[in-house]
Protein backbone atom coordinates (compact mmCIF):
# COMPACT_ATOMS: atom_id res chain seq x y z
CA UNK A 1 0.00 0.00 0.00
CA UNK A 2 1.21 2.85 -0.91
CA UNK A 3 1.48 6.06 1.35
CA UNK A 4 1.19 9.66 0.94
CA UNK A 5 4.23 11.84 2.76
CA UNK A 6 2.20 14.95 3.42
CA UNK A 7 -1.07 13.00 5.50
CA UNK A 8 0.22 9.50 6.40
CA UNK A 9 2.10 10.22 9.32
CA UNK A 10 1.38 6.81 11.33
CA UNK A 11 3.52 5.66 14.55
CA UNK A 12 1.80 2.15 14.43
CA UNK A 13 0.96 -0.56 12.04
CA UNK A 14 -1.18 0.56 8.89
CA UNK A 15 -1.59 -3.23 7.36
CA UNK A 16 -5.16 -5.30 8.43
CA UNK A 17 -4.50 -8.70 9.43
CA UNK A 18 -6.93 -10.38 7.26
CA UNK A 19 -6.34 -10.23 3.47
CA UNK A 20 -9.77 -8.61 2.69
CA UNK A 21 -10.42 -6.49 -0.89
CA UNK A 22 -9.90 -2.87 -0.21
CA UNK A 23 -8.28 -2.95 2.90
CA UNK A 24 -5.03 -1.48 3.86
CA UNK A 25 -2.06 -3.36 2.53
CA UNK A 26 -4.73 -5.32 0.35
CA UNK A 27 -5.39 -2.90 -2.53
CA UNK A 28 -5.47 -3.69 -6.27
CA UNK A 29 -3.40 -1.26 -8.73
CA UNK A 30 -7.34 0.41 -9.35
CA UNK A 31 -8.35 0.64 -5.29
CA UNK A 32 -4.81 2.48 -4.91
CA UNK A 33 -5.71 4.62 -7.93
CA UNK A 34 -9.04 5.86 -6.39
CA UNK A 35 -7.39 6.57 -2.71
CA UNK A 36 -5.31 9.15 -4.99
CA UNK A 37 -8.53 10.27 -7.06
CA UNK A 38 -10.40 10.45 -4.00
CA UNK A 39 -7.94 12.65 -2.09
CA UNK A 40 -7.20 15.28 -4.82
CA UNK A 41 -10.70 15.32 -5.70
CA UNK A 42 -11.02 16.69 -2.44
CA UNK A 43 -8.19 19.11 -2.24
CA UNK A 44 -9.21 20.82 -5.02
CA UNK A 45 -12.17 21.98 -3.43
CA UNK A 46 -10.09 23.05 -0.44
CA UNK A 47 -10.68 20.18 2.10
CA UNK A 48 -6.84 19.56 4.10
CA UNK A 49 -8.05 17.21 6.94
CA UNK A 50 -8.49 13.84 7.29
CA UNK A 51 -7.17 12.76 4.14
CA UNK A 52 -5.12 10.00 5.29
CA UNK A 53 -4.84 6.69 3.37
CA UNK A 54 -6.88 4.54 6.15
CA UNK A 55 -9.47 7.40 6.24
CA UNK A 56 -10.26 7.74 2.96
CA UNK A 57 -10.09 3.93 2.94
CA UNK A 58 -13.23 3.79 4.78
CA UNK A 59 -15.33 5.87 3.24
CA UNK A 60 -14.64 3.99 -0.14
CA UNK A 61 -15.44 0.89 1.15
CA UNK A 62 -17.97 1.92 2.72
CA UNK A 63 -19.39 2.90 -0.60
CA UNK A 64 -18.16 0.08 -2.53
CA UNK A 65 -15.29 2.54 -3.88
CA UNK A 66 -17.54 4.60 -5.87
CA UNK A 67 -15.74 7.56 -5.68
CA UNK A 68 -17.96 10.19 -6.09
CA UNK A 69 -20.49 8.76 -3.65
CA UNK A 70 -17.60 8.00 -1.21
CA UNK A 71 -16.46 11.90 -2.19
CA UNK A 72 -20.46 12.62 -0.94
CA UNK A 73 -19.73 11.10 2.06
CA UNK A 74 -16.77 12.50 3.22
CA UNK A 75 -18.04 15.99 2.46
CA UNK A 76 -21.38 15.24 4.44
CA UNK A 77 -19.08 14.14 7.02
CA UNK A 78 -17.38 17.25 7.10
CA UNK A 79 -20.22 19.39 7.17
CA UNK A 80 -21.77 17.67 10.39
CA UNK A 81 -18.47 18.42 12.11
CA UNK A 82 -18.71 22.10 11.94
CA UNK A 83 -21.94 21.64 13.34
CA UNK A 84 -23.26 18.44 14.90
CA UNK A 85 -27.01 17.96 14.28
CA UNK A 86 -29.90 16.17 16.74
CA UNK A 87 -32.79 15.46 14.57
CA UNK A 88 -31.63 16.90 11.08
CA UNK A 89 -31.22 20.06 13.23
CA UNK A 90 -27.91 21.77 14.76
CA UNK A 91 -28.12 20.11 17.94
CA UNK A 92 -27.78 22.92 20.85
CA UNK A 93 -27.07 22.63 24.62
CA UNK A 94 -27.72 26.21 26.10
CA UNK A 95 -28.45 27.71 22.70
CA UNK A 96 -24.97 26.73 21.93
CA UNK A 97 -24.51 24.53 18.60
CA UNK A 98 -20.52 22.67 18.59
CA UNK A 99 -18.00 22.39 16.11
CA UNK A 100 -16.23 18.52 16.74
CA UNK A 101 -12.79 19.48 16.31
CA UNK A 102 -13.38 22.26 18.61
CA UNK A 103 -15.08 20.51 21.18
CA UNK A 104 -13.08 17.09 21.78
CA UNK A 105 -10.50 18.37 23.94
CA UNK A 106 -12.91 20.37 25.78
CA UNK A 107 -15.77 18.18 26.34
CA UNK A 108 -16.14 16.62 30.06
CA UNK A 109 -12.41 17.47 31.15
CA UNK A 110 -13.22 16.81 34.40
CA UNK A 111 -15.32 14.10 34.12
CA UNK A 112 -18.21 14.49 35.57
CA UNK A 113 -20.23 13.70 32.86
CA UNK A 114 -19.11 10.76 32.61
CA UNK A 115 -19.71 9.95 36.36
CA UNK A 116 -23.79 11.48 36.04
CA UNK A 117 -24.43 9.44 33.00
CA UNK A 118 -23.01 6.19 33.92
CA UNK A 119 -25.77 5.95 36.98
CA UNK A 120 -28.58 6.39 34.24
CA UNK A 121 -27.10 4.96 31.24
CA UNK A 122 -23.49 3.09 31.70
CA UNK A 123 -21.74 3.19 28.62
CA UNK A 124 -18.08 2.84 28.36
CA UNK A 125 -14.93 1.66 26.39
CA UNK A 126 -13.40 -1.45 29.06
CA UNK A 127 -10.25 -3.25 27.68
CA UNK A 128 -10.13 -5.22 24.50
CA UNK A 129 -11.30 -8.52 23.07
CA UNK A 130 -9.10 -11.34 21.46
CA UNK A 131 -8.30 -9.65 18.17
CA UNK A 132 -7.13 -6.52 20.57
CA UNK A 133 -9.79 -4.35 19.54
CA UNK A 134 -11.66 -1.85 22.45
CA UNK A 135 -14.64 -3.05 24.09
CA UNK A 136 -17.56 -1.20 23.92
CA UNK A 137 -20.31 -1.62 26.10
CA UNK A 138 -23.84 -0.01 26.35
CA UNK A 139 -26.18 -0.98 29.07
CA UNK A 140 -29.52 0.13 27.24
CA UNK A 141 -32.23 -1.39 30.05
CA UNK A 142 -30.53 1.28 32.49
CA UNK A 143 -31.48 4.38 30.76
CA UNK A 144 -33.46 6.80 33.29
CA UNK A 145 -34.87 9.58 30.88
CA UNK A 146 -36.88 10.92 33.93
CA UNK A 147 -33.64 10.97 36.12
CA UNK A 148 -31.13 12.08 34.16
CA UNK A 149 -33.43 15.17 33.06
CA UNK A 150 -33.44 16.10 36.96
CA UNK A 151 -29.84 15.98 36.82
CA UNK A 152 -29.68 18.60 33.64
CA UNK A 153 -29.48 15.79 31.27
CA UNK A 154 -30.73 15.22 28.16
CA UNK A 155 -30.84 13.16 24.45
CA UNK A 156 -28.06 16.10 22.95
CA UNK A 157 -25.74 15.68 26.20
CA UNK A 158 -25.77 11.88 25.24
CA UNK A 159 -25.28 11.96 21.50
CA UNK A 160 -22.34 14.51 21.63
CA UNK A 161 -20.99 12.73 24.42
CA UNK A 162 -21.29 9.43 21.77
CA UNK A 163 -19.91 11.81 18.99
CA UNK A 164 -16.94 12.59 21.30
CA UNK A 165 -16.40 9.24 22.20
CA UNK A 166 -16.07 7.84 18.35
CA UNK A 167 -13.26 10.53 18.11
CA UNK A 168 -11.53 9.02 20.59
CA UNK A 169 -11.76 5.38 19.94
CA UNK A 170 -10.22 6.87 16.38
CA UNK A 171 -7.48 8.95 18.36
CA UNK A 172 -6.08 7.14 20.85
CA UNK A 173 -7.83 3.97 21.30
CA UNK A 174 -7.45 2.28 17.95
CA UNK A 175 -3.75 2.98 17.55
CA UNK A 176 -3.02 2.47 21.20
CA UNK A 177 -4.75 -1.56 20.60
CA UNK A 178 -3.05 -1.40 17.04
CA UNK A 179 0.60 -1.04 18.65
CA UNK A 180 -0.27 -3.47 21.29
CA UNK A 181 -1.35 -6.14 18.92
CA UNK A 182 1.50 -5.36 15.82
CA UNK A 183 -1.45 -5.44 13.34
CA UNK A 184 -3.52 -2.62 12.71
CA UNK A 185 -6.95 -2.45 14.21
CA UNK A 186 -9.59 0.13 13.08
CA UNK A 187 -13.14 -1.25 14.41
CA UNK A 188 -14.53 -2.15 17.44
CA UNK A 189 -16.33 -5.04 19.77
CA UNK A 190 -19.22 -3.65 20.68
CA UNK A 191 -21.95 -5.22 23.32
CA UNK A 192 -25.40 -3.61 23.95
CA UNK A 193 -27.48 -4.88 27.01
CA UNK A 194 -30.77 -5.04 26.42
CA UNK A 195 -31.72 -6.07 30.12
CA UNK A 196 -34.46 -3.82 31.58
CA UNK A 197 -35.91 -3.02 28.16
CA UNK A 198 -39.46 -3.29 28.20
CA UNK A 199 -42.55 -1.43 27.16
CA UNK A 200 -42.06 1.04 29.45
CA UNK A 201 -39.04 2.18 28.20
CA UNK A 202 -38.73 0.92 24.61
CA UNK A 203 -39.87 4.16 22.87
CA UNK A 204 -36.84 5.77 24.38
CA UNK A 205 -34.39 3.12 24.21
CA UNK A 206 -34.86 3.01 20.11
CA UNK A 207 -35.40 6.77 19.44
CA UNK A 208 -31.61 7.19 20.83
CA UNK A 209 -30.71 4.00 19.19
CA UNK A 210 -32.07 5.41 15.82
CA UNK A 211 -29.81 8.56 16.49
CA UNK A 212 -26.91 7.28 17.39
CA UNK A 213 -27.22 4.21 14.44
CA UNK A 214 -27.63 7.52 12.07
CA UNK A 215 -24.30 9.24 13.63
CA UNK A 216 -22.77 5.62 13.02
CA UNK A 217 -23.59 4.52 9.65
CA UNK A 218 -22.87 8.14 8.16
CA UNK A 219 -20.01 9.85 9.53
CA UNK A 220 -17.73 6.61 11.14
CA UNK A 221 -18.03 4.24 8.33
CA UNK A 222 -16.24 0.93 8.75
CA UNK A 223 -15.81 1.03 12.86
CA UNK A 224 -17.79 -1.94 13.53
CA UNK A 225 -16.20 -5.19 14.14
CA UNK A 226 -18.51 -7.23 16.23
CA UNK A 227 -21.81 -6.47 18.02
CA UNK A 228 -23.22 -8.49 20.12
CA UNK A 229 -26.82 -7.74 21.39
CA UNK A 230 -27.10 -9.70 24.42
CA UNK A 231 -30.59 -9.78 27.08
CA UNK A 232 -32.76 -9.24 23.95
CA UNK A 233 -36.76 -9.91 24.51
CA UNK A 234 -39.46 -11.13 22.50
CA UNK A 235 -40.35 -7.03 21.55
CA UNK A 236 -36.37 -6.72 20.25
CA UNK A 237 -36.68 -10.00 18.10
CA UNK A 238 -39.81 -8.42 16.53
CA UNK A 239 -38.15 -5.39 15.41
CA UNK A 240 -35.19 -7.15 15.02
CA UNK A 241 -36.80 -9.02 11.90
CA UNK A 242 -38.21 -6.16 10.49
CA UNK A 243 -35.25 -4.00 10.08
CA UNK A 244 -32.53 -6.90 9.33
CA UNK A 245 -33.83 -7.08 5.76
CA UNK A 246 -32.73 -3.25 5.11
CA UNK A 247 -29.22 -3.51 6.52
CA UNK A 248 -26.26 -4.68 4.19
CA UNK A 249 -25.85 -8.00 4.33
CA UNK A 250 -21.91 -7.49 5.83
CA UNK A 251 -23.00 -5.25 8.42
CA UNK A 252 -25.69 -8.14 9.11
CA UNK A 253 -22.63 -10.41 9.44
CA UNK A 254 -20.96 -8.54 11.82
CA UNK A 255 -24.03 -8.75 14.46
CA UNK A 256 -24.85 -11.13 17.20
CA UNK A 257 -28.48 -11.39 18.86
CA UNK A 258 -27.54 -13.88 22.17
CA UNK A 259 -30.96 -13.60 23.79
CA UNK A 260 -30.01 -14.70 27.74
CA UNK A 261 -27.65 -17.07 27.07
CA UNK A 262 -24.83 -14.99 25.75
CA UNK A 263 -21.82 -15.62 28.44
CA UNK A 264 -20.04 -18.50 26.32
CA UNK A 265 -20.30 -16.74 22.73
CA UNK A 266 -19.07 -13.42 24.53
CA UNK A 267 -15.83 -15.34 26.36
CA UNK A 268 -15.45 -16.92 22.97
CA UNK A 269 -14.34 -13.57 21.88
CA UNK A 270 -12.95 -11.80 24.94
CA UNK A 271 -10.81 -12.75 27.79
CA UNK A 272 -12.39 -13.50 30.99
CA UNK A 273 -10.30 -11.32 32.65
CA UNK A 274 -11.20 -8.29 30.18
CA UNK A 275 -14.85 -8.61 30.65
CA UNK A 276 -16.84 -7.67 33.52
CA UNK A 277 -18.03 -9.69 35.97
CA UNK A 278 -21.87 -9.27 35.65
CA UNK A 279 -21.57 -10.56 31.66
CA UNK A 280 -19.49 -13.93 32.70
CA UNK A 281 -16.17 -12.42 32.92
CA UNK A 282 -14.01 -11.96 35.87
CA UNK A 283 -12.87 -8.04 35.67
CA UNK A 284 -14.21 -6.33 38.78
CA UNK A 285 -12.07 -2.72 38.12
CA UNK A 286 -11.83 -0.65 41.37
CA UNK A 287 -14.46 2.08 41.51
CA UNK A 288 -16.13 -0.16 38.63
CA UNK A 289 -15.42 -0.84 35.28
CA UNK A 290 -17.38 1.41 33.93
CA UNK A 291 -15.79 4.36 34.64
CA UNK A 292 -11.89 2.64 34.61
CA UNK A 293 -11.23 3.13 30.92
CA UNK A 294 -9.24 0.36 31.32
CA UNK A 295 -7.38 -0.26 28.06
CA UNK A 296 -3.96 -0.34 26.29
CA UNK A 297 -5.04 3.60 25.74
CA UNK A 298 -3.93 4.10 29.33
CA UNK A 299 -0.35 2.06 29.05
CA UNK A 300 2.16 4.53 28.41
CA UNK A 301 3.51 1.28 26.70
CA UNK A 302 1.25 1.40 24.18
CA UNK A 303 -0.48 5.43 24.37
CA UNK A 304 0.68 8.48 22.48
CA UNK A 305 -1.10 11.94 22.34
CA UNK A 306 -4.00 12.10 19.84
CA UNK A 307 -4.18 14.34 16.96
CA UNK A 308 -6.47 16.80 18.99
CA UNK A 309 -4.03 16.80 21.79
CA UNK A 310 -1.42 18.55 19.53
CA UNK A 311 -1.35 22.03 19.49
CA UNK A 312 -0.46 24.04 15.72
CA UNK A 313 -0.63 20.93 13.03
CA UNK A 314 -1.38 22.59 10.06
CA UNK A 315 -0.92 20.73 6.59
CA UNK A 316 -0.98 23.33 3.61
CA UNK A 317 -2.95 22.60 0.93
CA UNK A 318 -0.66 21.80 -2.01
CA UNK A 319 -1.53 19.24 -4.21
CA UNK A 320 -1.13 14.99 -3.08
CA UNK A 321 1.16 12.91 -5.47
CA UNK A 322 1.98 9.26 -6.09
CA UNK A 323 5.64 9.72 -6.86
CA UNK A 324 6.07 5.82 -8.36
CA UNK A 325 4.65 2.60 -8.37
CA UNK A 326 1.52 0.63 -10.47
CA UNK A 327 -0.43 3.37 -8.22
CA UNK A 328 1.04 6.32 -10.54
CA UNK A 329 0.17 4.77 -13.74
CA UNK A 330 -3.20 3.93 -12.57
CA UNK A 331 -3.97 7.03 -10.79
CA UNK A 332 -3.68 8.74 -14.07
CA UNK A 333 -5.76 6.55 -15.99
CA UNK A 334 -8.57 6.95 -13.50
CA UNK A 335 -8.13 10.85 -13.99
CA UNK A 336 -8.55 10.83 -17.16
CA UNK A 337 -11.49 8.26 -17.09
CA UNK A 338 -13.45 10.58 -14.69
CA UNK A 339 -12.76 13.71 -15.60
CA UNK A 340 -15.70 16.24 -16.04
CA UNK A 341 -17.63 13.31 -14.08
CA UNK A 342 -19.61 15.82 -11.98
CA UNK A 343 -20.11 19.08 -11.25
CA UNK A 344 -17.41 21.10 -8.77
CA UNK A 345 -19.09 21.44 -5.32
CA UNK A 346 -18.98 24.65 -3.07
CA UNK A 347 -15.32 24.92 -1.45
CA UNK A 348 -14.96 24.43 2.27
CA UNK A 349 -14.88 26.62 4.44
Amino acid sequence: MELDPKYDNYDYPTKAPVAKPGHPGHLTDAQQAQVHQLRMMLETEGYTKRLDTLTLLRFLRARKFDVNLAKKMFVDCENWRKTILYAGQPLKIDGKTFNLDEEISEWDKDGSFKRKISKYYPQYYHKTDKDGRPVYIEQLGKIDIVAMKNEGLEYEHMLLNLAVEYEKMADPRLPACSRKAGQLLETSCTIMDFNGVGFGNARQVFGYIQEASGMSQNYYPERLGRMYLINTNWLFTGVWRMIRPLLDPVTVEKIHVLGGNYQKELLSQIPAENLPKEFGGTCQCEGGCSLSNAGPWCDAEFAKPAWWEKKGDTIENKPSEIVSGAGATAAADADVAVEGAEAKAPAAA
